[in-house]
């Protein structure tokens, strides 16, 4: 099914101004490599991915000079007859500017650029010296029908598209004011959150379009899936930005939205609220490798409340080439070019060996946000900066030998001190109670076993 009508005219009005778009989540019916870098080597244990939390949207965008792909994965649960999304988009949208997306991908760009959890375990002090560090790796959908057509023409809103495409049918559509596009779509069976008309407005005098997608039944069960994948565009835009304000209106409380950013110049930032990079590279009790989930949702909450939640948190930088220590593997060619990476020619998914460069930089962004926090959209740059940045918390297992020479004994003072200041750490970073900690590490109890009985230390484990 395909149809396309008037007003193709509009996407050049204003200047061209074309703006990049996000899925605002308004669920209808529920309605190359760094000279500097350094190796962290280290035993990946764990990674904290969208999974920890309950809601978490998850946007790709590819981005390079004016062009842009951007895939929208949603974490829409519950009956797919109910699904719905309503976009604003930059211009009017082809057809062929529309594809399905596979979540794997995601799901591997996810693991892979997620903040990770390593471990490393402390040498003999007696020993010599290693020359290198170990590394270890509600509806049924239907076309719009003429009274439709002539109920939109007099509310000032154009049918401009219809679109089948995988398992979701779309319409293009254009308005005059929010109000007249806020009563179409109820009169169409959308059903619209109060509020949503100043905020369509605001997109409307911006001359967006609107991209609207529902399932369609008959082709989700024909094509044999059982989820919904991401939808994926591919437009051309010279402003950099996520709209994100619709989205906020019948959320249940703030909601976690998950950015990865792919381009060749560098790490993204936004321009309009502090990008903060998320506290890193320190030292915690070794207990936290079966606690890591709760860690970090903590540290990551207290973050969030010490920036008052006007913050979008850095949580990865790197070049796709390589990564160290890996939560997962690079993405291949063949995955980045289904992501939309469009510099990367189709025979490097063949002809490159995994490992090769692909001049692919990605930035992961996290951001908590609801409608007074964040009342403006998300806008971006490209900084440039190729500094390798990840999200890193580490476990140090202290040596428990027999201490044969001074350097053991002056080790052992060294460890009481440092698993002290992890305890503090873990304070400071989660908000925890210090007595807890220093409990559950055990510290009270610590014994210098130098001056434990010889028999005692025959049989020690």
């Amino acid at each position: 099914m395909e149809k396309s009508t008037k007003n193709r005219g509009n996407e050049t009005k204003g200047g061209f101004n074309m703006k990049l778009f996000i899925t605002l989540l308004l669920l209808i019916g529920v309605f190359t490599t760094s000279q500097n870098a350094y190796s962290f080597c280290g035993f990946y244990v764990s990674k904290a991915d969208t999974k920890l939390y309950n809601k978490a949207s998850q946007i790709v965008l590819v981005r390079d000079e004016d062009k842009t792909v951007i895939t929208m994965s949603n974490d829409f649960k519950g009956d797919p007859k109910e699904f719905a999304i309503v976009i604003p988009v930059p211009t009017f949208i082809e057809k062929e500017q529309i594809h399905i997306g596979d979540k794997k991908i995601i799901d591997h760009l996810d693991a892979y650029s997620s903040p990770r959890l390593v471990e490393y375990f402390d040498g003999n002090p007696c020993a010599p010296l290693p020359m290198s560090g170990v590394r270890r790796n509600g509806f049924s959908f239907k076309s719009v029908d003429k009274s439709a057509v002539e109920e939109g023409e007099a509310l000032g809103v154009t049918v401009d598209a219809q679109y089948t495409v995988g398992e979701y049918d779309i319409i293009i559509l254009s308005a005059e004011q929010g109000k007249g596009l806020e009563t179409w779509l109820k009169q169409n069976g959308y059903r619209i959150p109060e509020g949503a008309s100043e905020i369509l407005g605001s997109y409307i005098k911006q001359d967006m379009r609107f991209f609207v997608a529902k399932v369609n039944l008959k082709e989700q069960s024909k094509l044999g899936f059982k989820y919904l994948r991401p939808i994926q565009v591919a437009f051309e835009s010279p402003k950099f930005m996520l709209p994100i304000r619709l989205g906020t209106i019948n959320a249940d409380g703030p909601q976690e939205l998950f950015v990865y950013v792919l381009n060749r110049k560098g790490r993204v930032e936004t321009t309009n609220y502090r990008t903060v990079k998320l506290p890193t590279g320190m030292d915690i009790p070794v207990y936290i490798k079966d606690e890591f989930k709760d860690f970090y949702l903590a540290m990551f909450d207290r973050q969030v409340v010490k920036e008052k939640m006007k913050t979008v948190f850095l949580e990865y930088a790197w070049d796709m080439n390589w990564c160290d220590p890996c939560a997962a593997d690079p993405l291949s060619p063949k995955e980045l070019i289904d992501l939309g990476v469009f510099w990367i020619e189709q025979s490097d998914s063949i002809s490159r060996s995994p490992n090769m460069a692909r001049n692919v930089f990605i930035t992961r962004l996290h951001v908590r946000y609801d409608a007074e926090h964040f009342p403006e959209d998300l806008i971006f740059q490209e900084t440039g900066d190729r500094t390798n940045f990840q999200g890193r918390y580490v476990l140090r297992h202290a040596w428990n030998g027999e201490a044969t020479c001074e350097a053991a004994k002056e080790y052992r003072v060294r460890v009481k001190t440092r698993m002290e200041g992890e305890a503090m750490k873990l304070a400071s970073l989660t908000g925890w109670d210090i007595n807890e900690i220093r409990d559950k590490m055990d510290l009270d109890n610590m014994v210098d076993i130098d001056n434990v009985k010889w028999w005692k230390k025959l049989w020690r484990n």
